[in-house]
């Protein structure tokens, strides 16, 4: 495992389209997201960062259905890591009834178009899918007990009520994609 911190690329960036393989057996893309945000979330199935945390992901999904459609990706070379292969990404997605479609980036090309460097990598969108948030889940990766701000909640909030993007925003924090 290799601690990588993401590359926090510019506010405003527009969000890159996509069309990708889900788990539940369709295609997904940009154009099927019509809530008002979007939160892109780079994460695999191996990762120690991305196990803490997918509980608290997947609560989030919940609570913001209406106005926020998550939607994860996974970018990892599943010939280097068997673990995070479309097979096992469905059935991690199923065993830990993820609320959100699940992708498989095969080829690394979004992952590439978003900047995206480890996983859990988050960017979140606004209406016009401009990039308004790319940072850290919260204060505290390894331990929900502990969370003292949560970075993406806030921020998804503040974009939700008209509030200027969260300052600061801190780097994301987790392993390194998994390149071909």
């Amino acid at each position: 495992m290799s601690l990588t911190e993401s590359t926090m690329i510019p506010l405003g960036t527009a969000c890159p389209d996509f069309t990708l393989p889900g788990v539940d057996g369709r295609l997904w893309s940009l154009h099927d997201v019509h809530t008002p945000t979007l939160l892109l979330v780079v994460m695999c199935n191996h990762c120690p960062y991305v196990q803490a945390i997918d509980d608290r992901l997947n609560a989030l999904a919940k609570a913001y259905v209406d106005n926020c459609t998550v939607v994860a990706i996974n970018s990892n070379d599943a010939v280097t890591h068997p673990e995070d292969s479309f097979e096992a990404m469905r059935i991690r997605a199923q065993a830990k009834g993820y609320v959100f479609p699940y992708l498989w980036d095969e080829e690394q090309a979004v992952a590439r178009a978003l900047g995206a460097v480890c996983t859990p990598d988050f960017f979140l969108y606004d209406a016009h899918r401009r990039l308004m948030y790319r940072g850290r889940f919260d204060d505290n990766w390894k331990d929900a007990a502990r969370v003292t701000r949560q970075d993406l909640k806030e921020a998804l909030e503040g974009l939700l009520y008209g509030k200027e993007p969260l300052d600061p925003q801190h780097p994301s924090m987790g392993c390194s994609i998994k390149w071909k």
